[in-house]
């Protein structure tokens, strides 16, 4: 029996992935365009007598993604499958993404099979670009004028009019070469003159001018403390020490040695980490920042290497996982201007009046640019076109430049230089670097192109899919290679995520048809189907109303990585971790210990830990939580998964592996979260969805305006009872579409929404009245009035879109 390969832990495209080593060599597929490490891959057929190709130091795997031509480089080393085509891609047995958590449990990808797939000279150009960058700083600025530098040649914000160049702005917005510090706010360069005029500085100084001179001398130490070998010294300087990744460039410009260019603390206590352990857990940030460039100079692999290749081996080797965005961009008069984009290899919007956006130090600033009349103010706030968004995209991110709101123009990838300002242009001068791979083009369902005036915008996953069917290019494994990448979660599935991933189980709760259950869902669809490439047919960007939603949710339902539950006031602990169930036998009936839902989950669970594992519990507050959940309550915490409890029937050891997750649903106009027992509630988080009119706005039954309706009478809702009680979005949305006719509006509110509200009014019909108004309610009949559907619509048209409905009661 072969001996189970060590797996390793690799972050690609922003995500963290499994790694099985090949063995020593990879095996060729009789048809399909992936390498494969494994002969018990469910994708390969006939797996025993497929031919294989040397792969000696463990490696082909990456050098086969790294390569500018997969289909060349495949073809240059006989990687081909059984008729003669290149392998151009990675199978899943060989590297597949996981969750963080199961990241986490295994070593990282040794250093020395790093080492030994990364190729250097690849490199060498941008090196000696940020070598050139460096050397044309101290041109602009030599070091013999540091100790006089004035402000006025360091600060951001100097007033119309100045020549530059500016310090700080060239720092951080017109240096790329050396690596990025730009994001989060200009505090950093610890003094800055706002818009208004008005120079920020720490407090503890008198003024600007005084804090420059504090400033200015505790730069001029940290760099000749760095000349010196003296790096760890610098967190002693008391005026700089809220600026690390300011003075870290700095360094690389006046003492390039003296340290890696790993600018941020985060980022080198990340590399510390993968690289040492935890052996340098109580250093300072520019001791963190000693320690790494000692430690890769002890390195076999990178001992001769010059600081800058170091930073990019490690920006390839471990990079932070961040998934790449994807973002829609419009282009307004995007047909003439589009071929100019296309051939120049970039994207470019309008709104100059504004200027270059790197004159601002954030974008709360660029709210007082001038509009297209010069005036400051007059224009669209570009903050709320989201204008700004442009200096945030990084290489990698993905761009659609569409034109309208449904035209379909290009799709491409940010490159290194991203946003620039090119005033050589007419018109059109906010710039982003786009190698505009592929050939898209033409327009989507206008029900899914409604982007508002935002200028960038980030694209779902459903969008996404409709998208890549627009590609015309004729190379099917660039499609397939595209199709892999998921935009990153939007903001709803974001905060199920992180909840999760921190607390280990959560719980989403609001009023009755906010759509929680349904969330639930989504999240279970897109999660568990990107992380589970080793199930056929998921399909991870479906969503709800979606036949390929369905069919995802019942897969990893039959797989077992998805497991729904509703519990109900019988519902036990016998049913969720185990119970005494009779079976029959030779004398009859007997009773045995039978394992619960969830049991089972922790079962499967712990034999599989590579994959995430689900638990979706709807109505969880019907069930008598504490009773139902008995032991579980202390093993399910996240610092506990993995510790073992006796069960009190089997005698078993039962714990919760890392890789399971629990997410509940709850309706708090059943109950509110403060009637939980307080050990659950501090086990859990809790997540609000509250009634959201979004996906109604617009839809209109006869002249009445649906989210108008909606808000108008949540806000009735709120002042006469509390948030809880509102009504949410899903009750008009049967079938994820609005309501369309009297008809079915009519039905909703006789059959659904009426009798919510008189279980809030417990009889009470004055406060029924309150809710919906004299002319529905009969206060005789205590129910609404007898009218025809249309009449039904025309009343809450008067009651709640032109008279006292308005939210302004």
């Amino acid at each position: 029996m072969a001996q189970e390969r060590l797996k390793y832990s690799v972050t690609y495209g922003g995500r963290a992935h499994e790694l099985t080593p090949s063995g020593g060599e990879v095996i060729l597929p009789r048809s399909g365009v992936k390498i494969h490490h494994s002969r018990s891959c469910w994708h390969l057929t006939d797996s025993g007598d497929l031919p294989t190709h040397p792969d000696p130091d463990g490696v082909l795997w990456r050098r086969l993604l790294d390569a500018s031509d997969p289909a060349s480089f495949a073809a240059s080393r006989g990687l081909v499958n059984g008729v003669g085509k290149p392998l151009t891609g990675v199978c899943s047995c060989a590297l597949r993404a996981v969750t963080d958590d199961h990241a986490d449990s295994l070593p990282y990808w040794p250093l020395d099979s790093a080492f030994a797939a990364f190729d250097p000279d690849a490199h060498g150009a941008a090196v000696e670009a940020a070598d050139r960058e460096a050397a044309r700083f101290r041109e602009r600025f030599p070091w013999e004028e540091w100790p006089t530098l004035s402000l006025d040649r360091y600060a951001l914000g100097q007033q119309p009019g100045l020549p530059g160049p500016f310090y700080s702005r060239d720092l951080e917005y017109g240096s790329k070469p050396l690596g990025s510090i730009t994001g989060g706010s200009a505090y950093k360069h610890f003094v800055f003159r706002r818009r208004d005029g008005v120079w920020w500085h720490d407090t503890k100084y008198p003024d600007a001018a005084t804090a420059w001179e504090a400033v200015r001398a505790g730069i001029v130490e940290a760099v000749e403390a760095a000349r010196a070998g003296r790096v760890a010294e610098i967190d002693d300087i008391a005026a700089i020490a809220s600026g690390v990744t300011v003075v870290a460039k700095t360094l690389r410009i006046y003492a390039p040695d003296a340290i890696l260019p790993v600018y941020a603390d985060h980022l080198t206590r990340h590399y510390l980490s993968l690289a040492g352990g935890d052996a340098y857990g109580g250093l300072r940030p520019f001791a963190r920042k000693e320690a790494l460039r000692r430690l890769f100079l002890e390195q076999e692999g990178s001992k001769d290497w010059p600081p800058q290749l170091v930073l990019r081996f490690l920006l390839w080797w471990a990079p932070l996982r961040v998934a790449p965005r994807i973002v829609r961009v419009g282009i307004e008069d995007g047909v003439r201007v589009w071929p100019q984009c296309l051939e120049g290899g970039y994207l470019a919007v309008r709104h100059e009046a504004i200027g270059d956006l790197h004159a601002f130090a954030g974008p709360e600033e660029t709210a007082e640019a001038p509009g297209s009349d010069g005036v400051p103010g007059s224009g669209l706030s570009p903050d709320d076109l989201g204008l700004w968004d442009l200096i945030g995209l990084r290489a990698g991110d993905r761009v659609v430049a569409m034109a309208g709101r449904d035209t379909v123009l290009g799709v491409g990838q940010v490159t290194g230089e991203g946003y620039r300002w090119r005033p050589d242009l007419t018109g059109h001068r906010h710039t982003v670097s786009v190698d505009w791979a592929g050939t898209y083009g033409g327009v989507l369902d206008p029900s899914v192109g409604d982007w508002g005036p935002w200028l960038v915008t980030d694209v779902r996953p459903k969008l996404w899919t409709q998208i890549q069917a627009l590609r015309t290019t004729s190379a099917p494994e660039a499609v397939e290679a595209e199709t892999e990448l998921l935009p990153p979660l939007d903001a709803g599935l974001r905060r199920i995520s992180d909840a999760l991933d921190r607390r280990g189980q959560a719980v989403l709760y609001g009023p009755p048809g906010t759509g929680k259950t349904r969330q639930a869902l989504r999240f279970a669809v897109r999660r568990l189907g990107e992380l589970s490439d080793d199930l056929p047919g998921l399909h991870p960007a479906a969503e709800p109303g979606d036949e390929l939603f369905g069919h995802t949710v019942r897969a990893l339902t039959a797989a077992g990585r998805l497991t729904l539950v509703t519990f109900h006031p019988g519902y036990g602990y016998e049913d969720f971790i185990e119970g005494l169930r009779p079976r029959p036998g030779s004398a009859g009936l007997s009773l045995e210990t039978t394992a619960g839902v969830f049991k089972e989950v922790c079962a499967r669970a712990a034999a599989d830990p590579g994959h995430p594992y689900l638990v979706v519990v709807d109505e969880l507050n019907r069930a008598d939580l504490p009773k139902v959940l008995g032991e579980l309550i202390t093993v399910i915490e996240k610092d506990k998964r993995g510790m073992a409890v006796t069960l009190p029937l089997s005698k078993e050891a039962f714990c919760v592996p890392r890789n399971v997750q629990l997410l509940g649903t709850m309706n708090t106009a059943d109950r509110s979260i403060r009637q939980l027992d307080s050990a659950v509630r501090r086990r859990f988080a809790f997540l609000e969805l509250l009634p959201d009119a979004g996906p109604l706005r617009g839809s209109s039954v006869e002249e009445l305006d649906l989210g108008v309706f909606l808000d108008a009478l949540n806000h009735r809702i709120r002042r006469e009872l509390d948030r809880e009680k509102q009504i949410g979005q899903a009750f008009f949305l049967p079938g994820g579409k609005p309501v369309a006719t009297a008809a079915e509006l009519a039905s909703v509110i006789r059959d659904e929404i009426l009798p919510l509200l008189q279980e809030y009014a417990y009889d009470d019909y004055g406060l029924l009245t309150a809710f919906l108004g004299e002319d529905l309610v009969d206060p005789v009949s205590h129910t609404l009035r007898e009218l025809p559907d249309e009449k039904l619509v025309a009343c809450l048209y008067e009651e709640f879109q032109v008279g006292a409905g308005a939210l302004s009661a």
